[in-house]
């Protein structure tokens, strides 16, 4: 006899169908293999302490604070354990509870539903201005199409074209002069029909960009401003193209003066609460979620939204990251642009693994390498 310890990150559902398990069986036994680990916040004493009776007598866990058990104070922040089988029994036991279990059974439920996406699109960035941060990033009408041309190649899914720079503190570009940027290239890929080949995204918030991208093939709106703009609603559900939300505080012009969140994850899940309503509201079907990595956040609030990436997937909409050679890279380990590659992958990589599904990036190659060998060690 010997015994082989698997990794944490194996596909356990693969490996029960390898050793002949029926398919009932595979269900029950991979909800037991996948752990949860959730935060409560502010949960009232005695809700604590019901909850942790109901975790014990399952097999799961509450973690509480010294005190609880005496109802020291009257809110507690705990952490519950637990697989997937006994968050759904959890979820069921609650919901007949008092002291705010009944809500907290409804978001236990939605956690125990959620999976992570089985592939990855790859966005690869054009920028058609000569500002941008990355100055491999800037391309001109042929020279753009070339390089399109060339990241369909490497295995491009989405191509993402913007004419004004979004980074910290650039300066405000007029509606006219970014049409006036990105129109010789919107019309190239038009009478070349290149949307044949891949799908387009407009990196704009401008009505006017966006319905001459719209016209010339596009079909997905990349908005960092999330949709503030009614007509921009109105416009992706008119032609039904794909939204991007984009969460950011403030203006790109301020969004990195002092910014600071109590609870960067909270705040930022309930404007997607609030834009996806919005959007709907408004008739727009296909939604993707991008938490806006360097868009008015610090370090630490970056680090936090990739590492607890899966919490926003209870919203039932794709992720897209794009952290590709941002200056939290330089902050962590200092290095120019030009020199974030590996940080950049490394990013990437850890927010595949909590959730994401798309991945908005300048190295379009690398990035597909990267994810195919990650691919074979967890298929």
């Amino acid at each position: 006899m010997r015994i082989e310890k698997l990794s944490n990150e194996t596909n356990i559902k693969k490996q029960l169908q390898k050793l002949g398990v029926d398919d009932g069986g595979i269900n029950i036994l991979a909800s037991k293999a996948a752990l949860h680990i959730l935060y409560i916040h502010d949960l009232h004493v005695g809700a604590a302490n019901i909850l942790k009776q109901d975790a014990l007598s399952i097999g799961a866990d509450l973690a509480v604070p010294r005190g609880t058990v005496v109802a020291a104070k009257p809110k507690v922040d705990c952490i519950l354990i637990a697989n997937t089988k006994q968050l759904k029994t959890l979820a069921r036991k609650e919901l007949a509870q008092p002291f705010g279990l009944k809500e907290l059974a409804k978001k236990l439920k939605a956690f125990a539903q959620v999976h992570k996406p089985d592939s990855v699109e790859i966005m690869g960035i054009v920028n058609a201005n000569d500002d941008s941060f990355y100055a491999q990033s800037r391309f001109k009408d042929k020279d753009a199409i070339q390089t399109i041309e060339k990241m369909i190649e490497e295995g491009a899914d989405v191509i993402d074209i913007g004419a004004v720079s979004s980074r910290p503190n650039a300066p405000h570009v007029s509606v006219e002069e970014e049409l006036a940027r990105i129109e010789p290239l919107l019309r190239l890929i038009k009478e070349e029909k290149l949307y044949e080949k891949v799908k387009f995204s407009c990196d704009s918030y401008e009505p006017k960009v966006l319905h001459k991208a719209l016209e010339s093939g596009f079909s997905i709106v990349n908005d960092i401003t999330g949709l503030q703009n009614d007509e921009v609603c109105r416009l992706c559900a008119s032609y039904n193209a794909t939204a991007i939300i984009m969460h950011m505080k403030g203006t790109p012009q301020t969004m990195q003066k002092s910014p600071h969140y109590e609870n960067v994850v909270s705040d930022v899940y309930d404007f997607f609460e609030q834009r996806i309503e919005k959007a709907q509201s408004f008739g727009v079907k296909k939604i993707v979620l991008d938490v806006g990595i360097g868009f008015g956040k610090r370090v630490e609030d970056n680090i936090r939204l990739l590492t607890n990436l899966e919490h926003f997937l209870i919203l039932e909409k794709p992720l897209l990251i794009g952290a590709s050679r941002k200056s939290m890279i330089d902050k962590i380990s200092p290095s120019p642009v030009e020199k974030r590659l590996a940080g950049t992958l490394a990013l990437h990589l850890e927010a595949v693994r909590n959730g994401a599904s798309v991945l908005r990036v300048h190295d379009v190659a690398e990035h597909v390498q990267a994810l195919r060998v990650s691919k074979a060690l967890h298929p």
